[in-house]
C-alpha cells in the first residue's frame, strides 16, 4: 500500500506548532538573561544558546508526529489527536508564562508534571495510530523530564 502524503496538512501542522513555539518564546526570550533567572538556575543548566536549538528540533519533531498521526488516523480519531496535541501545546506555553513571566518556579514545577503527562498521553495515543509518530515524541519527553529536574531544583 502506498503511503499518502498531504502537503497541506504538513504545512498546517508546522505552522500551528511553530506558532505555539513563537508564543512561548515571547514569555521566555526576554527573561533568560535576567538577574532573577541567573540567580536561581542550577549549575547543571545548559548554556542559554542550547535551548533555542533543542526546542526548534523538538517542535519540528512534534509537528512531524502530529502530521503522521493525523494522516494515518481514521476521521473518528482526529478529534482525539487534536485534543491531546492541543492540550499539550497549551501546557507548553503555560509553563513559559508561569515560570518566566510570573517568576513562579513552584507553580511551574507542578504544571510541568501535567506537561509530562500530556506528552505520555500523546505517545500512547499516537502509538496506536503510527509508531513512528510515537517515537518522534520521546526526545520531547526526555527533554521536558530534564527541564522538570531543573525546575524542581529551582523550586525547592
Amino acid at each position: 500500500m502506498k503511503k499518502r502524503k498531504n502537503w497541506k496538512v504538513l504545512i498546517l501542522t508546522l505552522l500551528v506548532v511553530y506558532l505555539v513555539a513563537f508564543i512561548g518564546s515571547i514569555f521566555t526570550s526576554s527573561n533568560t538573561n535576567t538577574e532573577w533567572y541567573n540567580s536561581i538556575k542550577p549549575s547543571i543548566t545548559p548554556p542559554n544558546w542550547v535551548f533555542p536549538i533543542v526546542w526548534n528540533v523538538l517542535f519540528f519533531l512534534i509537528a512531524l508526529s502530529l502530521y503522521f498521526s493525523w494522516i494515518g488516523s481514521k476521521k473518528e480519531n482526529r478529534t482525539k489527536i487534536a485534543l491531546v496535541f492541543g492540550i499539550n501545546l497549551v501546557l507548553n506555553v503555560l509553563w513559559s508564562f508561569l515560570f518566566f513571566s510570573l517568576k513562579n518556579p513552584l507553580l511551574s514545577f507542578f504544571e510541568i508534571i501535567l506537561l509530562e503527562l500530556s506528552i505520555l498521553s500523546m505517545i500512547l495515543i499516537t502509538f496506536k495510530i503510527n509508531k513512528i509518530s510515537s517515537y518522534l515524541l520521546w526526545p520531547y519527553l526526555l527533554w521536558v523530564f530534564f527541564a522538570g529536574i531543573l525546575n524542581f531544583l529551582m523550586a525547592f
